[in-house]
């Protein structure tokens, strides 16, 4: 079974996404408080989290931040009523997998969820290595010059398309479709902060912006 931590103050919306979200196959836990939800993150795991960011007493952003720090990589959707572009730009270079404002639909935050929870990084046998780099996406594993590097699950998906298919021009749109599950939720501000993640993770890592179409991982002739 799925398991989904709902961070919200609001009782009423907390009840109703719970609602929207808890099926046989998923559960919902839900929590009012930053200190309640970082006590829970310290006893059990969960296959996503849905964090408000405005909190009586913090903010969803802060733990996501602390949660990436760490290490931990557990898909993130950001609750705000915050609307301006510049929010949403922070709360993906925090680390966020998706980013959704109030007022909302249920259906479409549904959507978003199960499009969260059905990706992962397609299993591949053998390990990849392209000069300092080293990926094995079937063991999750990802190494520059013998350092282990802590991707995101967005990151993970974003650098498999790239490497997989390296000397290939991949286009904005196919990139938003594929890491995003279509994509059609998605704004396209997501792949340019996905893109400026990885490439200060991977540093030095070979992946180029084709203006005016999307980005390749770069393969010198």
């Amino acid at each position: 079974m799925k398991q989904i931590l709902l961070l919200e103050d609001d009782e009423a919306l907390g009840r109703g996404i719970g609602m929207a979200l808890e099926t046989p196959e998923c559960a919902v836990t839900r929590c009012p408080a930053l200190r309640e939800a970082e006590a829970l993150l310290l006893e059990r795991e969960f296959d996503l989290l849905i964090l408000d960011i405005n909190l009586p007493d913090g903010s969803g952003l802060t733990l996501l931040k602390a949660l990436r720090k760490s290490g931990n990589c557990t898909p993130v959707i950001l609750l705000t009523a915050n609307d301006l572009e510049l929010d949403e730009v922070t709360g993906l270079e925090a680390g966020a997998d998706d980013y959704i404002t109030k007022p909302f639909s249920l259906a479409v935050l549904r959507a978003r969820v199960n499009a969260q929870l059905r990706r992962a990084v397609p299993a591949q046998t053998g390990r990849i290595e392209l000069n300092d780099f080293a990926f094995d996406f079937s063991r999750l594993e990802f190494f520059k010059d013998g350092t282990p590097l802590e991707l995101s699950k967005t990151e993970q998906r974003l650098l498999r398309l790239l490497v997989e298919n390296r000397g290939r021009t991949l286009p904005r749109e196919l990139l938003l479709e594929r890491v995003w599950d279509g994509g059609e939720f998605v704004d396209e501000n997501a792949l340019s902060v996905a893109v400026r993640r990885l490439r200060a993770k991977l540093l030095d890592a070979p992946i180029k912006t084709v203006y005016g179409v999307g980005y390749t991982w770069e393969v010198k002739k």
